[in-house]
């Protein structure tokens, strides 16, 4: 984020919303790679499905890791 706005205009840390950010970015990876998965399976390449899958799985633990250290940094 840019170093000119600290929380003032969104009532949000820099610090706080990157961790959003990345929770969200996470998640619709998961999401893009879903279609990925499918695009591979039809094209019967099982060797690019696993690949997205393992890629999906990476996303998906990321998102939660962000989720877990937002709730503990905002008191949840």
């Amino acid at each position: 984020m840019s170093s000119s706005e600290t929380g003032q205009v969104t009532g949000t840390q820099d610090k706080d919303y990157n961790i959003i950010w990345l929770v969200e970015a996470c998640l619709s990876n998961a999401l893009r790679l879903e279609g990925y998965i499918a695009d591979a399976e039809r094209a019967g390449d099982g060797e690019l499905a696993d690949f997205f899958r393992r890629a999906q799985g990476e996303s998906r633990k990321g998102a939660e890791q962000g989720k877990e250290l937002l709730a503990r940094r905002l008191g949840g």
